[in-house]
């Protein structure tokens, strides 16, 4: 079902970004190359590799997060094409991490969690497309500073390139929803 995720509650997006800077990364579709066969993963051991299953598993958290977030954001009636469909392809992207954490965090020996029953969004909040484009900016800058956080904390050189990955592919959806909403898509030389 390709329709968009639960965007909700801009209380939530703080969390979100705690959440994801406490061990946070997020991987998407060009992380697959680098992940997918790779005998190394498997061959790490130790307390290194129980530290990576932990950032990768608080990561496909926050990517199931944002899936359902961007499926309340579709459902919402908010969006209007063309932010509908931007938002689908985003809730995609979102989709094609998730996989790919589970499926390396299976190959590494862990288990990956599972998504929440429910989630708490502040749909109250939200009353226009703007609202609901701002919120998944924030949700998506979270991101971004996650990734940016969890690269120098890998063990696995691979897992940091692969997070390397994620970050721009998350810093492009948020530069493009900030645009959307009328703000300067890239608003600093730096990311913090």
């Amino acid at each position: 079902m390709t329709t968009l995720a639960t965007l909700g509650e801009s209380a939530r997006a703080i969390p979100r970004r705690a959440f994801l800077s406490q061990s946070g990364l997020l991987l998407s579709g060009a992380a697959v190359a680098l992940l997918s066969g790779r005998d190394a993963l498997a061959a790490k051991s130790g307390e290194g590799a129980e530290s990576d299953l932990r950032i990768l598993n608080t990561a496909l958290g926050a990517e199931l997060e944002a899936i359902a977030a961007y499926q309340v954001g579709a459902e919402s009636g908010l969006l209007q094409k063309p932010a509908l469909d931007l938002a689908v392809v985003f809730q995609g992207h979102h989709k094609e991490h998730a996989d790919l954490l589970g499926t390396t965090i299976m190959k590494l020996g862990g288990k990956p969690v599972a998504a929440k029953s429910a989630y708490r969004f502040p749909v109250d909040t939200l009353k226009t497309q703007v609202d609901v484009l701002r919120f998944a900016a924030s949700l998506e800058k979270g991101a971004v500073s996650a990734y940016l956080g969890a690269i120098p904390v890998f063990g696995n050189r691979d897992l940091a390139k692969a997070a390397g990955s994620i970050l721009g592919d998350e810093a492009m959806h948020w530069a493009i929803l900030r645009n959307a909403v009328g703000d300067v898509p890239v608003p600093a030389a730096f990311v913090s």
